[in-house]
């Protein structure tokens, strides 16, 4: 194959650009103008005594970007409508030119219109302001001193990869917690709404909003007002980490706790989880060492009180021995006068007992002699009055009985008579036999 000198130009892709940079030569490019816009700033950090902010049109979110010296920008009220003085500069970066205002001087501050948004966000904050925030420390403290889990409710949007960075800043904290996910589209309010409006029944304690990053139009769905309202009236406590440093959204502004970043929400859950996690071990130690304290002292305390008392008692203890030992020995003294009385005492009435037994017993011997003597006159008289009462018995039954033999004797008679009238009655003569004998037995018996 032959070869053929190359008739037309090769250019480098750098040489290309450069081309094209030089070749951009406007009026704009060489002569200072005048810019009006919103003035927002940037990264907190000057770069060789240099600010970089950016510049907002009024009536939407387009901006250019902002180079400013440290001593002007020290003048400038963020989020204010301000005239610059300055000129473009142009830079390079791979294939696209980006351009940037150099700021000479600061021309005026005009005071801006309060819009009908702005007054609607400014009720919400001064809203917010009178709620109050809820403190997220406080939060995950009562749950950790609890040993209870924090339910977490991340919204990120569709097709995210910040999930990552969060649970690195989580680190090991991710113990105390119980984090679940939820995405939807992150750059529309409507979506974002309805899917707070479907967590906000789940019982969450926190919900955030989570976002790694995008272009800073998209930021303004974080500005949206009938958001803004449902996000305040939430009962959780709210975070938003949507992932823009320099910019602070409403939502920010309305959130219990805002983090720049996914990593940096992660981060700052794991040193609160942190801290109280050693505070609760520190508290314990000191708790112990006070209870220490305080069990040492008191017990030093009832010692000393009980020694005082023990002594006290010693002391009354030998003063009562003392006084015991008084009453003892009067006592003893007393009992022995009272014994020896008592002795004398018995010793006369033991001679006057034996002296009244012995007439006693000299007047029951004399009484038993009377009573002996009474017993013979009392048989003597009863034998006397026996006697008589027999001879009366028998003079009585005598009289009865010669009353019935002179009865018999009569009737024996009348018998004999009619015996002797009635020879051949021999039945009757067997009766008076009968009873003549019958009388003489018990006459016989008698007598």
């Amino acid at each position: 194959m032959e070869n053929n000198e190359v008739s037309y130009p090769v250019y480098s892709p750098a040489s290309v650009i450069g081309i094209f940079s030089n070749a951009l030569k406007l009026n704009a490019t060489v002569n200072l103008i005048y810019l009006k816009g919103r003035y927002s700033f940037g990264g907190g950090k000057a770069y060789g005594n240099y600010f970089y902010d950016l510049l907002f049109s009024e009536g939407d979110n387009v901006s250019i970007g902002i180079r400013i010296a440290s001593l002007l920008r020290s003048k400038i009220s963020n989020n204010e409508i301000y005239t610059l003085k300055g000129f473009i500069e142009k830079s390079m970066k791979n294939s696209s030119i980006e351009l940037r205002f150099v700021v000479d001087e600061i021309i005026q501050q005009e005071e801006r219109s309060i819009s009908e948004d702005e007054l609607q966000r400014y009720e919400l904050i001064q809203k917010k302001l009178e709620v109050g925030s809820k403190d997220l420390e406080t939060l995950i403290r009562d749950k950790i001193l609890k040993d209870e889990k924090i339910r977490v409710a991340n919204i990120y949007g569709n097709n995210a990869i910040v999930q990552k960075d969060f649970s690195e800043g989580l680190d090991v904290s991710g113990q105390y917690f119980e984090i679940d996910d939820h995405s939807c589209n992150i750059t529309s309010s409507t979506a974002i709404m309805s899917k707070l409006n479907e967590v906000s029944t789940l019982d969450y304690d926190i919900v955030a909003l989570v976002r790694g990053g995008g272009d800073r139009q998209s930021m303004e769905t974080f500005n949206n007002i009938q958001l803004s309202e449902l996000f305040i009236e939430l009962n959780t406590v709210t975070i938003t980490a949507i992932g823009h440093t320099v910019d602070e959204t409403l939502l920010d502004k309305l959130a219990d706790k805002r983090f720049h970043l996914p990593h940096d929400y992660g981060a700052g859950l794991h040193t609160i989880a942190e801290k109280l996690s050693h505070e609760r071990s520190n508290s314990r130690a000191l708790l112990i060492d006070e209870v220490k304290k305080d069990v040492t002292k008191q017990f030093s305390e009832q010692v000393g009180t009980l020694e005082k008392q023990l002594k006290k008692k010693n002391e009354e203890f030998a003063e009562a021995q003392k006084m015991y030992k008084e009453q003892i020995e009067t006592t003893n003294k007393t009992y022995a006068d009272q014994l020896k009385v008592r002795n004398e005492e018995f010793e006369k009435l033991q001679g006057s007992s034996k002296k009244q037994v012995e007439d006693l017993q000299k007047n029951f011997q004399e009484q038993q002699r009377q009573r002996l003597a009474e017993m013979e006159s009392y048989k003597k008289e009863i034998a006397v009055l026996h006697e008589k009462n027999v001879q009366s018995a028998i003079n009585e039954k005598t009289a009865s009985l010669k009353a019935d033999l002179e009865t018999m004797t009569r009737d024996n008679i009348r018998l004999n008579q009619e015996v002797q009238s009635s020879k051949t009655d021999y039945l009757k003569i067997v009766i008076a036999f009968v009873l003549a004998l019958l009388i003489g037995y018990i006459l016989a018996k008698v007598l």
